[in-house]
């Protein structure tokens, strides 16, 4: 299944991190990542929203962060999900060490 992360990045130092570490649990699980932490600095914001916008579509599921809701960009990409009816699903630890 190719999954798309979504949550802050704006604001957030540590958003690479954050967003690599639920990358690589979904990859174990054997999902295709679209990870927009990936994306290089310095583009304009509307630039940023095309290419996540872009991400998004071409995913079976858009998985969103804890911190979804302070973010203006994945509040965004959750009602563009909910218009569309994408699947969406909460990202969250799963005890024994689950993820989604």
């Amino acid at each position: 299944m190719k999954i798309y992360i979504a949550g802050k990045i704006t604001g957030d130092n540590n958003y690479r991190a954050k967003f690599q570490e639920a990358a690589e649990k979904l990859e174990v699980l054997g999902h295709v990542v679209l990870n927009p932490a990936i994306l290089p600095a310095g583009l304009e914001e509307p630039d940023y929203m095309q290419i996540t916008l872009a991400m998004l579509n071409a995913a079976d599921l858009a998985v969103f962060l804890p911190d979804y809701q302070e973010s203006a960009g994945a509040m965004i990409e959750w009602a563009w999900c909910k218009r569309t009816g994408k699947d969406r699903a909460l990202y969250m630890e799963i005890k024994g060490g689950g993820t989604l």
